[in-house]
């Protein structure tokens, strides 16, 4: 790492200049260097803005490397990749498309470069590169000076890694860039990093439960919800939690307007209900957001995020498209703490749920970078919270690493095996969630614990085979801290119901080896110890079949 080199797009006044000088008219750039880490602090002379900063290190790539790129956020697909392997991800037109709609409002593309060419990932706060039993990793410090993207070229044996200071103007004294390059075996590593960023290992414990969202979506009513408690209570299982999905409010962003012809004894209620039957009573939220035909944002658009024309930021097309609340705003900071207040203390609900909360950093504003923001915004959500928990989804993993107690690692589970559509890397994909959930395997009680979304075994409304959902019931059960399912449980055959309390029973696992087969690589292998005893579980990605 000391070996690196440095390359600086700026605006000073009007003019933009290029240079690799750690010293210009404008600004001096002190840095730190050495094999383990490289510090960067600006020091300005005149105000400036930064367009690119780009450090690049040499690395020698083997030929049989594998290189994980970690994704933008909670559903952005990421696994190990071959060094001579092509990037699938979405190229032109369809990256024009996502960039400039709202079918890509929830990924990177309106900062980042999709570069389809063999052996060039990129990695948002860490990549690795592993030989083996060996890890290179290369990790970010901080994302609160801004995104730090990682590029590799493996052709040309070269790691750049990237920061997105977009949106600032630099006055002063700061520190920009903050890497270090950690080698040793797979828990040395990743133990380090943690310990260098200075995050407690996670106190939240393994939960089983149950989520409404995946077989009825936000067609839920008290009717479904007392139905499927009643049947989950009655198995003979260790169930901890049962969480209630988007569907109750009359519109997102008006999380305190139930919707009564739903839920006619309001949701109170519904929490009261879900403890009697001695589970931890959850809800979903999408905190940050307000669809366009919500009262919040017809009665109050002054409160939410506005481009430089002064235009409402669009942040997706869920709900018939959405926006976002601006958290600068003391006025929306209350109203925010005000719905946690009565959803956690006068309800009674013991988790939330929060979603969509890559919306609070959708574009760089208020002079801050997208990352300064969205770790803000998880330091905000904390505080909202409080001592009860949050499970998060759609959020940049790294502002959320000692933020929330449970997080999604990967995409939303299909209920069908294969979704090959015009979508992109965030879109709704079974298989993108298991390669998700088995590669950032390595977050899992440090960061937080890893939710690798649900597994479903019912044989009504799904597409999937019972082999296949044997397999995601198998990976959840090996690799995640949250092992929910959708299912009304009432209506199982017996299989079906011994493969569930396979599941939720709390076994001691510790997985010794998970990769994608050099001479099949459609094929996952995975070696690990359950209570003591060495098992084996390998199967086709492709097809869903066990091998």
């Amino acid at each position: 790492m000391e070996k690196f080199k440095l390359n600086i797009e700026y605006k000073a006044g009007n003019t933009v200049y290029k240079t690799n000088l750690f010293e210009t008219p404008d600004f001096k750039i002190n840095y730190k260097a050495s094999t383990q880490r490289i510090r960067l602090d600006l020091k300005t002379k005149v105000p400036i803005e930064i367009l690119n900063l780009t450090v690049s290190v040499p690395y020698a790539f083997d030929v049989d490397d594998r290189v994980f790129p970690n994704g933008y956020q909670s559903w952005t697909d990421c696994r190990e990749m071959f060094v001579n392997e092509v990037p699938q991800h979405t190229v032109l037109p369809t990256t024009l498309v996502f960039r400039h709609t709202l079918l890509g409002a929830s990924g990177s593309y309106n900062f980042t470069e999709n570069i389809k060419k063999p052996g060039v990932f990129t990695a948002f706060s860490y990549l690795y590169v592993r030989n083996g039993s060996e890890y290179d990793l290369f990790a970010s410090l901080s994302e609160r000076n801004g995104y730090t993207i990682i590029r590799t070229d493996c052709e040309k044996g070269e790691i750049n890694i990237i920061k997105d200071l977009e949106g600032v103007v630099y006055n002063g004294e700061y520190n920009i860039f903050d890497v270090v390059h950690l080698t040793g075996e797979e828990d040395e590593v990743f133990d380090k990093w943690f310990a260098l960023m200075n995050i407690d290992k996670p106190t939240a414990k393994v939960k089983n439960g149950y989520t409404t969202w995946y077989n009825y979506y936000s067609n839920i009513n008290e009717k479904i919800v007392t139905n499927d408690l009643e049947a989950l209570s009655k198995i003979d299982a260790d169930v901890d939690i049962f969480q209630i999905d988007d569907g109750y409010q009359t519109a997102t962003g008006d999380w305190l307007s139930i919707d009564f012809k739903k839920f006619p004894h309001g949701m109170k209620a519904e929490a009261d209900a879900i403890h009697k039957k001695g589970m931890l009573a959850g809800l979903w939220l999408a905190p940050f957001g307000a669809q366009f035909t919500s009262n919040i944002l017809k009665t109050h658009p002054e409160w939410f995020i506005k481009d430089q024309n002064g235009k409402l930021v669009k942040c997706g097309p869920n709900w018939g498209g959405f926006c976002a609340l601006d958290i600068e705003i003391p006025e929306v900071r209350d109203y925010i703490k005000h719905f946690f207040d009565v959803v956690l203390n006068d309800w009674g609900f013991d988790l939330v749920k929060l979603d969509f909360l890559y919306a609070a950093c959708q574009i760089p504003y208020h002079n801050k970078t997208r990352g300064q923001l969205m770790c803000e915004a998880m330091d905000f959500l904390r505080e909202c919270v409080g001592d009860k928990q949050i499970l998060g989804c759609g959020v940049p993993l790294m502002p959320s690493f000692g933020k929330v107690d449970y997080c999604r690692i990967g995409a939303d589970m299909d209920l069908k095996w294969d979704s090959r559509t015009f979508t992109h890397r965030e879109f709704v994909s079974t298989k993108n969630t298991l390669g998700n959930s088995i590669f950032r395997r390595q977050l899992n009680d440090r960061a937080f614990l890893n939710d690798p979304d649900v597994f479903l075994l019912r044989d009504n409304n799904m597409q999937c085979t019972f082999e296949q959902r044997k397999i995601i019931s198998t990976v959840n059960k090996l690799f995640g801290s949250v092992l929910f399912t959708s299912d009304n449980v009432g209506d199982y055959r017996q299989e079906q119901l011994d493969e569930l309390l396979k599941v939720f029973s709390k076994d001691d696992i510790k997985i010794l080896r998970a990769e994608f087969m050099y001479d099949n690589r459609r094929v996952i292998d995975i070696d690990y110890i359950i209570n003591e005893k060495f098992e084996n579980f390998r199967f086709d990605l492709e097809n869903g079949k066990i091998l």
